[in-house]
């Protein structure tokens, strides 16, 4: 499948041009693209135009790279055609207010597919339904939400499929801006950004956390949607799929309550799909600001971690580490007097390494030294994330018997909430940011560990190592 001729992708912000447009540095994992003299041409400052094959193979290598995200122009592709190119697909179990709204954005004419799943008042949903002329699918017995949006593609046509959770809000532009993503072929899945939807109940400062901090909210950058990366999965709460993608795969693994989302995506990734996440689509979503219902929905979202293991081994990690940042975190935990220069060692020592693979390029050490420096923020913070967050069974215990791991798990308790709150829009203050944060790392960790018990396995709870190389072209 080829990229069509007059397909525009622009480099990642983050992507970095070196040696007069020679090479490219960046992506997920970190790579460098050198450019032979006939690619160097095919790029106008950061944007690439497919005009020709050489042009379609370079964009398909910077998207695989993730040093470019498709930027197609509204309205331009082929893909929505005259008549109605996607169906809209609404899961629900009595929520008829909430799917009275749904159902009030989504555009006049749409064909839309509203499947009941059991619900204990069926006349409410229909009801509902009815007014808005959409097609009602009822299931005589509850299936969870994947069951029943594989029951309606049952009765989808279109060649695209909108999924849509009924506590969720559209705006007119957010199925036609992914759909415009599909003009790149090998897209199977896109997603927008799903924002907090504006309620009564959102003011108060658990809303306020979950409109800065959701889990469903996957930050405002565009991405490739692939494991081990930023952006791993999205969630089902709206995505856009392809008919006949979708299909193959099976859809969604209607055994799974929880965690179908991200198993259908590295399914559809597994299959040579690419799948996009495109903030430029938003949603919102209605989060729940109730303690308690926000706790049990934390935990009921970490008991995903064992089933999603099991499925894919070696892709659920809590967190990624390289060799040498693997390194790095140990030494600094160890928090003995060669700690800091034994850190210092690993860091000189790969700074070293990666200035060699940059060699021939324009000032190599400066680069090396912005990666390690990055990537050493990184690592402690993923290491602060498995004290506080996926581990923190083990490290409470460990507490109560060691100081330096008192003192390592008080620093991660406080780091991260002051980068997150010194870089991002809370609405919150530092203290309730700070206890609303520590709370959600608790109730999604003992999900996790719950799941891990239950399926008698620590796949969920074991790092990954990675391995990264040099990329040439």
């Amino acid at each position: 499948m080829t990229l069509p001729h007059g397909f525009r992708v622009v480099l990642d912000d983050r992507t970095r041009i070196l040696d007069e447009g020679r090479a490219l540095l960046g992506g997920h994992p970190t790579r460098l693209l050198r450019l032979s003299p006939r690619a160097r041409t095919l790029l106008s400052g950061r944007e690439l135009r497919v005009r020709d094959e050489a042009g379609a193979f370079l964009a398909d290598r910077l998207l695989d790279a993730g040093l470019a995200h498709p930027s197609p122009e509204p309205g331009t592709t082929d893909v929505r055609g005259d008549g109605p190119v996607c169906t809209y697909v609404v899961p629900v179990r009595d929520r008829p207010r909430q799917l009275d709204r749904l159902l009030a954005s989504i555009p006049s004419g749409a064909p839309v597919v509203i499947v009941d799943d059991a619900s204990r008042s069926p006349d409410h949903i229909a009801r509902v339904a009815a007014r808005h002329g959409a097609r009602l699918l009822l299931l005589p017995v509850n299936l969870g939400p994947a069951g029943a949006r594989n029951a309606g593609l049952s009765l989808v046509t279109t060649p695209f499929v909108a999924f849509v959770d009924s506590d969720v809000v559209l705006s007119p532009t957010t199925v036609p801006t992914l759909l415009d993503c599909f003009a790149d072929p090998r897209v199977a899945l896109a997603a927008p950004r799903i924002a907090g939807l504006d309620t009564g109940d959102t003011t108060g400062w658990l809303g306020r956390y979950e409109n800065a901090r959701s889990s469903l909210d996957l930050g405002s950058r565009p991405a490739a949607v692939r494991s081990g990366t930023p952006v791993s999965w999205v969630p089902s709460a709206c995505v856009v799929v392809r008919t006949d993608a979708f299909a193959a795969a099976a859809g969604f693994d209607a055994r799974m309550r929880v965690g179908e989302d991200v198993d259908l995506c590295w399914r559809l990734e597994r299959d040579g799909w690419r799948l996009r996440y495109e903030p430029t689509a938003q949603a919102a979503h209605e989060h729940r600001t109730r303690l308690t219902a926000w706790i049990r929905r934390k935990a009921f979202y970490g008991t995903g971690a064992h089933p999603i293991a099991k499925r894919h081994p070696g892709y659920a990690a809590p967190v990624v580490l390289a060799p040498w940042s693997a390194a790095l975190l140990l030494a600094l935990l160890a928090q003995r007097r060669w700690s800091l220069p034994a850190a210092g060692v690993v860091c000189a020592v790969t700074t070293g390494r990666i200035a060699g693979k940059l060699r021939g390029t324009d000032r190599p050490w400066r680069h090396a030294v912005r990666l390690i420096a990055n990537g050493g923020v990184v690592t402690l913070l993923q290491g602060g994330s498995l004290i506080t967050r996926h581990w923190w069974p083990l490290a409470a215990v460990g507490c109560l018997a060691s100081s330096r791991l008192r003192r390592a798990a008080a620093v991660a308790a406080v780091a991260d909430v002051v980068c997150e709150y010194r870089f991002g829009e809370t609405g919150l203050d530092p203290l309730r940011y700070g206890i609303a944060r520590r709370l959600d790392d608790l109730a999604y960790g003992a999900g996790v560990w719950y799941s891990a018990v239950k399926g008698r396995s620590t796949a969920a709870l074991r790092p990954s190592m990675r391995i990264s190389g040099r990329r040439a072209c």
